[in-house]
């Protein structure tokens, strides 16, 4: 049903339809005054499903005195938010209640207790490693001389190189020089660095300093020397299998870098330097501790190490080499390259295992396995002790071993007798496989000893 009220003609037009669920009735009102004042009211829907048979009749007019219906209310309820500008405190880590340590039940039991002040750390966690500046600054005169007669080998090294022309000797010669003049430049290197703090005292970062950095360095040249000798190796069978079909091909090259029945100058600048090398800068020194050729300890101090004396015995062979006929020069000059070459593989092998062994934290210095046992031996002799449980030697670097001993002593040892026994171990191993103080040994032992009581005693 519709109503529609005019302010002119007040007309009522019923239409009347017989619907299950009559629609929504719409009311509009016009006045003379303000045709637009009232806004269009539109109910929400219901059916009249359920309503009475009066409900579903027609709706009375409500200018007929009967009362005004009531003002339709708003579905939605706004209400006015304040938001506050202060800082939100977050309770997020906060535990509510009483805390369990300061309880009845932890003061009684002591589950909880406070752990103990830790004494501040004896090793500092880093040093500061010297830049290429701070080390030139550092050095003294002493040192800056050795700088420089150390680049001087290495240009007498690339100027026998560059002269050897086509003597194999003198070629292989030249590889011996570069690994001298390699081992002064480490030694110049090493007593630079060691006027820093940092180069033997012992950090969190670096337990033992940075002198294992030179271990590493002479692991280098042991492998610069195993692939010098492979080199000479095959320069030599080229040359032999190039003058197999034609000999003059290689006469061509017999004395092109020296004059025939002369002595080879190249070669006594090659001894004149290894000397000044050995006496000055003391190269190969901890190199040849490791070493430890037996058949050239009879020798005199350089010639001892076996190094020097590859460099000055071949050196000397090669100086004298061109007094000789055309064809023993040949044949010399092919038999020292292979014999440099052989010497150069067999110390560079050895070198890299003696060096390979420390970098691995293992031991092969003085005496070996055999000088371990024989020591293990004599410490169980002791009546006092009952059994070796556990021992463990080994070399830090070239000034440094450490030995670690797990000992089962009788009960009744107190100590001051355990002091006794860790001072007579310490200074048998000393004695034994550090060759003592007095003997010109200079690798320091550290021992440390783990005693525990025998149970069976």
């Amino acid at each position: 049903m519709v109503r529609l009220h005019s302010p002119d003609t007040r007309r009522t037009t019923t239409a009347t339809t017989t619907t299950t669920t009559p629609p929504p009735s719409l009311a509009v009102h016009d006045s003379p005054s303000a045709p637009f004042a009232e806004p269009i009211t539109r109910s929400i829907p219901h059916s009249n499903f359920l309503a009475p048979p009066s409900a579903m009749s027609g709706d009375e007019d409500p200018g007929d005195g009967a009362p005004a219906a009531p003002a339709a209310t708003s579905p939605f309820n706004f209400q006015t938010q304040v938001i506050s500008t202060a800082p939100v405190k977050p309770n997020i880590g906060q535990r509510r209640g009483h805390r369990y340590k300061h309880s009845s039940i932890s003061t009684q039991h002591q589950i909880f207790q406070e752990p103990p002040p830790r004494p501040p750390p004896v090793l500092p966690a880093s040093l500061p490693i010297p830049t290429m500046k701070e080390a030139w600054k550092s050095m003294h005169k002493d040192q800056r001389t050795r700088l420089y007669w150390s680049l001087c080998h290495l240009a007498v090294a690339t100027y026998i190189f560059f002269k050897s022309g086509g003597s194999q000797a003198t070629m292989a010669l030249s590889h011996l020089v570069f690994f001298d003049a390699g081992s002064a430049a480490v030694c110049v290197a090493v007593d630079v660095l060691g006027n820093f703090e940092v180069w033997k005292r012992g950090t969190v970062r670096h337990p033992f300093g940075l002198e294992r950095a030179e271990v590493l360095t002479g692991f280098a040249m042991s492998v610069f020397l195993l692939f010098g000798g492979f080199d000479l190796v095959s320069h030599n069978l080229k040359h032999f299998l190039g003058s197999v079909g034609s000999h003059e091909a290689h006469h061509q090259h017999g004395h092109s870098h020296v004059s025939s029945g002369s002595i080879d100058l190249t070669a006594l600048v090659a001894i004149a330097t290894s000397v000044v090398s050995a006496y000055g800068l003391r190269n190969h020194a901890r190199i040849a501790k490791v070493m430890r050729v037996s058949y050239l300890a009879a020798l005199p101090s350089i010639l001892s190490n076996p190094f020097h004396f590859l460099t000055i015995f071949f050196s000397a062979l090669i100086a004298f080499l061109p007094m000789l006929s055309m064809t023993f020069y040949t044949w010399l000059d092919r038999l020292i390259c292979a014999a440099i070459s052989l010497a150069m593989f067999t110390l560079g092998m050895r070198l890299a295992v003696a060096q390979g062994l420390m970098l691995l934290m293992s031991y092969g210095g003085h005496g070996g396995n055999e000088a371990v046992s024989s020591v293990l031996r004599e410490i169980g002799s002791d009546s006092s002790i009952t059994r070796v449980e556990d021992a463990q030697f080994w070399q830090v670097h070239y000034g440094l071993c450490m030995a670690n001993l797990k000992l089962s002593v009788d009960r009744g040892f107190d100590e001051t007798a355990l002091g006794k026994l860790r001072t007579r171990i310490s200074s048998l191993i000393q004695n034994r496989l550090g060759e003592g103080y007095g003997s010109g040994g200079r690798v320091r032992w550290e021992v440390t000893l783990q005693t525990t009581a025998d149970q069976m005693s």
